[in-house]
Protein backbone atom coordinates (compact mmCIF):
# COMPACT_ATOMS: atom_id res chain seq x y z
CA UNK A 1 0.00 0.00 0.00
CA UNK A 2 1.45 3.56 -0.97
CA UNK A 3 1.08 6.41 1.12
CA UNK A 4 1.73 9.53 0.46
CA UNK A 5 4.11 11.06 3.31
CA UNK A 6 1.42 13.24 5.29
CA UNK A 7 -1.05 10.04 5.47
CA UNK A 8 1.59 7.82 6.07
CA UNK A 9 3.08 10.34 9.20
CA UNK A 10 -0.64 10.23 10.36
CA UNK A 11 -1.25 6.40 10.26
CA UNK A 12 1.69 6.19 11.99
CA UNK A 13 0.54 8.43 14.88
CA UNK A 14 -2.75 7.28 15.37
CA UNK A 15 -1.00 3.70 15.43
CA UNK A 16 1.18 5.00 18.15
CA UNK A 17 -1.66 6.50 20.04
CA UNK A 18 -4.09 3.25 20.08
CA UNK A 19 -1.24 1.20 21.47
CA UNK A 20 -0.36 3.31 24.00
CA UNK A 21 1.28 1.73 26.89
CA UNK A 22 0.94 -2.06 25.15
CA UNK A 23 3.12 -4.55 24.24
CA UNK A 24 3.36 -3.06 20.41
CA UNK A 25 4.56 0.51 22.18
CA UNK A 26 7.19 -1.30 24.40
CA UNK A 27 8.30 -3.44 21.76
CA UNK A 28 9.13 -0.54 19.47
CA UNK A 29 11.00 1.08 22.54
CA UNK A 30 12.77 -1.89 23.64
CA UNK A 31 13.84 -2.00 19.76
CA UNK A 32 15.93 1.53 20.27
CA UNK A 33 17.86 0.54 23.09
CA UNK A 34 20.72 0.81 24.01
CA UNK A 35 20.62 4.41 22.75
CA UNK A 36 22.70 5.54 26.00
CA UNK A 37 25.62 4.34 28.60
CA UNK A 38 24.41 1.27 30.16
CA UNK A 39 24.83 0.31 34.20
CA UNK A 40 26.28 -2.84 35.07
CA UNK A 41 26.29 -2.93 39.01
CA UNK A 42 28.92 -5.35 40.53
CA UNK A 43 28.54 -5.78 44.23
CA UNK A 44 32.45 -6.24 44.52
CA UNK A 45 35.19 -4.75 44.27
CA UNK A 46 37.56 -3.69 41.87
CA UNK A 47 40.23 -6.47 40.97
CA UNK A 48 37.64 -9.56 42.48
CA UNK A 49 36.75 -12.09 40.02
CA UNK A 50 33.88 -10.61 39.51
CA UNK A 51 35.31 -7.50 38.62
CA UNK A 52 37.64 -9.08 36.22
CA UNK A 53 35.45 -11.43 34.44
CA UNK A 54 33.00 -8.48 34.22
CA UNK A 55 34.98 -6.33 32.56
CA UNK A 56 36.38 -8.83 30.20
CA UNK A 57 32.63 -9.59 28.65
CA UNK A 58 31.01 -6.38 28.71
CA UNK A 59 34.02 -4.77 26.92
CA UNK A 60 33.28 -7.31 24.20
CA UNK A 61 29.28 -6.65 24.58
CA UNK A 62 30.02 -2.60 24.22
CA UNK A 63 31.48 -3.35 20.77
CA UNK A 64 28.71 -5.56 19.58
CA UNK A 65 25.41 -3.50 20.70
CA UNK A 66 27.91 -0.24 19.58
CA UNK A 67 26.88 1.12 23.68
CA UNK A 68 29.16 2.02 26.31
CA UNK A 69 28.58 -0.58 29.44
CA UNK A 70 30.21 1.02 32.12
CA UNK A 71 30.84 -1.06 35.64
CA UNK A 72 30.14 0.31 38.87
CA UNK A 73 31.12 -1.40 41.85
CA UNK A 74 28.95 -1.02 44.98
CA UNK A 75 30.58 -2.90 47.73
CA UNK A 76 29.44 -4.26 51.39
CA UNK A 77 27.11 -6.25 53.25
CA UNK A 78 28.72 -9.72 51.37
CA UNK A 79 27.17 -7.96 47.91
CA UNK A 80 23.70 -7.43 49.62
CA UNK A 81 24.22 -3.41 49.24
CA UNK A 82 24.75 -3.33 45.73
CA UNK A 83 22.46 -6.52 44.79
CA UNK A 84 19.40 -4.46 46.62
CA UNK A 85 20.24 -0.78 44.90
CA UNK A 86 20.10 -3.18 41.36
CA UNK A 87 16.82 -4.42 42.50
CA UNK A 88 15.15 -1.18 42.53
CA UNK A 89 16.63 0.07 39.36
CA UNK A 90 14.06 1.02 36.62
CA UNK A 91 13.62 -2.47 34.46
CA UNK A 92 14.63 -0.24 31.15
CA UNK A 93 17.95 -2.12 30.29
CA UNK A 94 20.04 0.89 31.53
CA UNK A 95 20.77 -0.80 34.57
CA UNK A 96 22.17 -3.71 34.92
CA UNK A 97 24.26 -6.32 37.84
CA UNK A 98 26.79 -8.75 37.13
CA UNK A 99 27.18 -10.80 40.23
CA UNK A 100 28.60 -14.19 42.03
CA UNK A 101 26.58 -16.77 43.11
CA UNK A 102 27.91 -15.72 46.75
CA UNK A 103 25.73 -12.26 46.44
CA UNK A 104 23.01 -13.84 44.97
CA UNK A 105 22.05 -17.10 46.08
CA UNK A 106 24.27 -17.47 49.09
CA UNK A 107 23.12 -14.05 51.09
CA UNK A 108 20.10 -15.01 51.20
CA UNK A 109 20.17 -17.78 53.54
CA UNK A 110 23.15 -15.86 55.64
CA UNK A 111 21.68 -12.68 56.25
CA UNK A 112 17.70 -12.33 57.66
CA UNK A 113 17.10 -9.54 55.13
CA UNK A 114 19.87 -9.17 52.55
CA UNK A 115 17.57 -6.49 51.20
CA UNK A 116 15.94 -8.24 47.82
CA UNK A 117 14.51 -11.16 46.51
CA UNK A 118 17.00 -13.42 44.50
CA UNK A 119 14.05 -14.82 42.07
CA UNK A 120 11.29 -12.01 42.37
CA UNK A 121 13.55 -9.12 42.06
CA UNK A 122 15.09 -10.38 38.81
CA UNK A 123 15.08 -11.38 35.56
CA UNK A 124 17.49 -13.96 34.74
CA UNK A 125 19.93 -12.94 31.37
CA UNK A 126 22.83 -14.96 31.02
CA UNK A 127 24.97 -17.29 33.14
CA UNK A 128 28.76 -15.58 32.17
CA UNK A 129 31.65 -17.76 33.83
CA UNK A 130 32.66 -20.53 36.18
CA UNK A 131 35.99 -19.41 38.17
CA UNK A 132 38.55 -21.53 39.98
CA UNK A 133 38.86 -20.68 43.58
CA UNK A 134 42.17 -21.78 45.70
CA UNK A 135 43.26 -21.99 49.33
CA UNK A 136 46.32 -19.92 49.47
CA UNK A 137 48.61 -18.36 52.10
CA UNK A 138 51.98 -16.41 52.62
CA UNK A 139 55.02 -17.91 51.25
CA UNK A 140 56.33 -17.97 54.81
CA UNK A 141 53.70 -19.80 56.31
CA UNK A 142 54.59 -22.96 57.24
CA UNK A 143 51.97 -25.14 55.98
CA UNK A 144 52.52 -26.22 52.46
CA UNK A 145 49.68 -28.39 51.92
CA UNK A 146 45.82 -28.94 53.24
CA UNK A 147 46.72 -31.75 54.99
CA UNK A 148 49.73 -29.30 56.97
CA UNK A 149 47.40 -26.49 57.44
CA UNK A 150 45.01 -29.31 59.56
CA UNK A 151 47.40 -30.52 61.51
CA UNK A 152 49.30 -27.00 62.10
CA UNK A 153 45.34 -26.13 63.55
CA UNK A 154 44.54 -28.71 65.53
CA UNK A 155 48.05 -28.29 67.49
CA UNK A 156 47.63 -24.67 67.67
CA UNK A 157 43.35 -24.33 67.89
CA UNK A 158 42.66 -20.89 67.26
CA UNK A 159 45.99 -19.52 66.63
CA UNK A 160 45.32 -19.04 62.72
CA UNK A 161 44.02 -16.91 61.05
CA UNK A 162 42.09 -16.31 57.52
CA UNK A 163 41.27 -13.19 55.61
CA UNK A 164 37.95 -13.07 53.22
CA UNK A 165 36.23 -10.43 51.10
CA UNK A 166 33.77 -9.56 53.65
CA UNK A 167 30.92 -11.29 56.00
CA UNK A 168 28.71 -13.40 53.98
CA UNK A 169 31.26 -13.77 51.00
CA UNK A 170 31.88 -16.84 49.38
CA UNK A 171 35.52 -16.93 50.07
CA UNK A 172 33.75 -16.21 53.90
CA UNK A 173 31.68 -19.03 53.30
CA UNK A 174 33.87 -21.78 51.72
CA UNK A 175 36.61 -21.18 54.47
CA UNK A 176 33.77 -21.68 57.54
CA UNK A 177 32.75 -25.03 55.47
CA UNK A 178 36.32 -25.93 55.53
CA UNK A 179 36.98 -25.34 59.30
CA UNK A 180 33.61 -27.75 60.14
CA UNK A 181 34.54 -30.22 57.48
CA UNK A 182 38.22 -30.84 59.26
CA UNK A 183 37.39 -29.80 62.68
CA UNK A 184 39.90 -26.71 63.08
CA UNK A 185 39.84 -23.55 64.81
CA UNK A 186 41.07 -20.99 62.80
CA UNK A 187 39.80 -16.97 63.02
CA UNK A 188 38.01 -15.15 60.40
CA UNK A 189 39.46 -11.43 59.51
CA UNK A 190 37.05 -9.60 57.12
CA UNK A 191 38.05 -7.35 54.70
CA UNK A 192 35.97 -4.85 51.94
CA UNK A 193 37.39 -6.88 49.44
CA UNK A 194 39.11 -9.82 47.63
CA UNK A 195 41.95 -7.48 46.28
CA UNK A 196 42.31 -5.99 50.05
CA UNK A 197 42.63 -9.57 51.66
CA UNK A 198 44.60 -11.51 49.22
CA UNK A 199 47.06 -7.82 49.36
CA UNK A 200 47.30 -8.54 53.64
CA UNK A 201 48.17 -12.09 52.86
CA UNK A 202 50.94 -11.44 51.04
CA UNK A 203 52.37 -9.06 52.99
CA UNK A 204 51.79 -11.30 55.83
CA UNK A 205 49.18 -9.42 57.94
CA UNK A 206 46.98 -12.75 58.02
CA UNK A 207 48.21 -16.21 57.19
CA UNK A 208 46.21 -17.87 54.62
CA UNK A 209 43.19 -16.82 52.65
CA UNK A 210 40.64 -18.40 50.07
CA UNK A 211 40.43 -16.35 46.91
CA UNK A 212 39.07 -16.68 43.17
CA UNK A 213 41.99 -16.96 40.69
CA UNK A 214 41.12 -14.41 39.07
CA UNK A 215 41.96 -11.91 42.21
CA UNK A 216 45.00 -14.09 42.81
CA UNK A 217 46.82 -15.55 39.88
CA UNK A 218 49.23 -12.67 39.06
CA UNK A 219 50.15 -13.42 42.83
CA UNK A 220 50.74 -16.57 42.48
CA UNK A 221 52.59 -16.67 39.48
CA UNK A 222 54.88 -13.99 41.16
CA UNK A 223 55.72 -16.67 43.70
CA UNK A 224 53.87 -13.84 46.52
CA UNK A 225 51.31 -16.82 47.49
CA UNK A 226 51.83 -20.13 47.24
CA UNK A 227 48.54 -22.37 46.86
CA UNK A 228 47.82 -25.09 49.27
CA UNK A 229 44.33 -26.38 47.77
CA UNK A 230 41.88 -25.90 45.05
CA UNK A 231 38.76 -25.76 45.92
CA UNK A 232 36.85 -26.91 42.63
CA UNK A 233 36.30 -30.33 42.48
CA UNK A 234 38.61 -30.73 39.82
CA UNK A 235 42.04 -29.16 39.53
CA UNK A 236 41.86 -25.88 37.06
CA UNK A 237 43.97 -26.02 34.08
CA UNK A 238 45.84 -22.85 35.06
CA UNK A 239 47.06 -24.70 38.17
CA UNK A 240 47.48 -28.27 36.71
CA UNK A 241 49.69 -29.40 39.86
CA UNK A 242 47.70 -28.24 42.54
CA UNK A 243 45.46 -30.37 44.26
CA UNK A 244 42.25 -30.16 45.32
CA UNK A 245 40.92 -29.37 48.97
CA UNK A 246 38.32 -32.75 47.97
CA UNK A 247 41.31 -34.64 47.52
CA UNK A 248 42.73 -34.48 51.71
CA UNK A 249 38.91 -34.18 52.46
CA UNK A 250 36.55 -36.17 50.51
CA UNK A 251 33.34 -34.54 49.40
CA UNK A 252 34.51 -31.29 49.59
CA UNK A 253 34.18 -29.18 46.33
CA UNK A 254 32.64 -26.15 45.24
CA UNK A 255 32.17 -24.18 41.34
CA UNK A 256 31.72 -20.35 41.86
CA UNK A 257 29.81 -18.89 38.84
CA UNK A 258 29.19 -15.70 37.74
CA UNK A 259 25.57 -14.45 35.83
CA UNK A 260 24.09 -11.14 34.41
CA UNK A 261 20.49 -10.42 35.97
CA UNK A 262 18.08 -7.17 34.99
CA UNK A 263 15.58 -5.78 37.35
CA UNK A 264 12.10 -7.72 37.18
CA UNK A 265 9.77 -6.63 34.31
CA UNK A 266 12.66 -5.65 32.04
CA UNK A 267 11.18 -6.05 28.82
CA UNK A 268 11.71 -9.48 27.28
CA UNK A 269 12.94 -7.53 23.63
CA UNK A 270 15.95 -6.49 26.12
CA UNK A 271 16.68 -9.63 27.80
CA UNK A 272 16.97 -11.85 24.99
CA UNK A 273 19.57 -8.90 23.03
CA UNK A 274 21.37 -9.17 26.45
CA UNK A 275 21.56 -12.65 26.46
CA UNK A 276 22.28 -13.16 22.59
CA UNK A 277 25.38 -10.18 23.02
CA UNK A 278 26.18 -12.06 26.09
CA UNK A 279 26.42 -15.72 24.37
CA UNK A 280 28.35 -14.21 21.31
CA UNK A 281 30.69 -12.45 23.41
CA UNK A 282 31.67 -15.71 25.44
CA UNK A 283 32.32 -17.82 22.11
CA UNK A 284 34.71 -15.11 20.73
CA UNK A 285 38.46 -16.85 21.18
CA UNK A 286 39.77 -13.97 22.55
CA UNK A 287 37.45 -13.33 25.02
CA UNK A 288 37.86 -17.36 26.03
CA UNK A 289 41.61 -16.79 26.50
CA UNK A 290 41.68 -13.32 28.07
CA UNK A 291 39.08 -15.80 30.72
CA UNK A 292 41.44 -18.35 30.46
CA UNK A 293 44.42 -16.27 31.93
CA UNK A 294 41.97 -15.50 35.31
CA UNK A 295 41.55 -19.22 36.11
CA UNK A 296 37.86 -18.60 34.80
CA UNK A 297 35.70 -20.52 31.34
CA UNK A 298 32.62 -19.44 29.18
CA UNK A 299 29.35 -21.24 31.20
CA UNK A 300 26.73 -20.69 28.21
CA UNK A 301 23.41 -21.52 28.85
CA UNK A 302 19.91 -20.31 28.24
CA UNK A 303 18.28 -17.62 29.89
CA UNK A 304 15.00 -19.89 31.73
CA UNK A 305 17.91 -22.82 32.05
CA UNK A 306 19.71 -19.82 34.29
CA UNK A 307 17.17 -19.06 35.85
CA UNK A 308 16.34 -22.66 36.75
CA UNK A 309 20.10 -23.07 38.16
CA UNK A 310 19.50 -19.90 40.42
CA UNK A 311 16.74 -21.72 41.71
CA UNK A 312 18.43 -25.07 42.59
CA UNK A 313 21.17 -23.28 43.85
CA UNK A 314 18.95 -21.42 46.76
CA UNK A 315 17.88 -24.66 47.96
CA UNK A 316 21.41 -25.84 47.52
CA UNK A 317 23.38 -23.37 49.64
CA UNK A 318 20.45 -22.87 52.35
CA UNK A 319 21.29 -26.49 53.08
CA UNK A 320 25.39 -25.61 53.47
CA UNK A 321 24.77 -22.65 55.43
CA UNK A 322 22.71 -24.35 57.72
CA UNK A 323 24.69 -27.31 58.03
CA UNK A 324 28.56 -25.01 58.21
CA UNK A 325 26.55 -22.85 61.50
CA UNK A 326 27.49 -19.47 59.56
CA UNK A 327 25.54 -16.75 60.04
CA UNK A 328 25.89 -13.23 59.54
CA UNK A 329 23.91 -10.86 61.92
Amino acid sequence: MNLRPTRRAALIATLAGACGGTGLHRTAFAETWPARPVTVVVPQGAGGANDAIARIVLQRVSELLGQSFVVDNRVGAGGNIGTAYAAKARPDGYTLMLTSDSAQVVAPALYKTPGFDPVKDFEPVAAVATAGYVLVANPGFPANSVRELIALAKARPGSISYASAGNGTLNHLIAEVLRKQAGIDIQHVPYKSSAAAATDVVSGQVPISVQSLPSCIGFIQAGKLKVLGVVNPRRVAVLPDAPTIGETLPGFGFTPWYGLFAPAGTPADIVSRLHGAIDQALAAKDVQERLAQQGAEPWRTSSAQFGDSVKSELVRWAGIVKDSGARVD
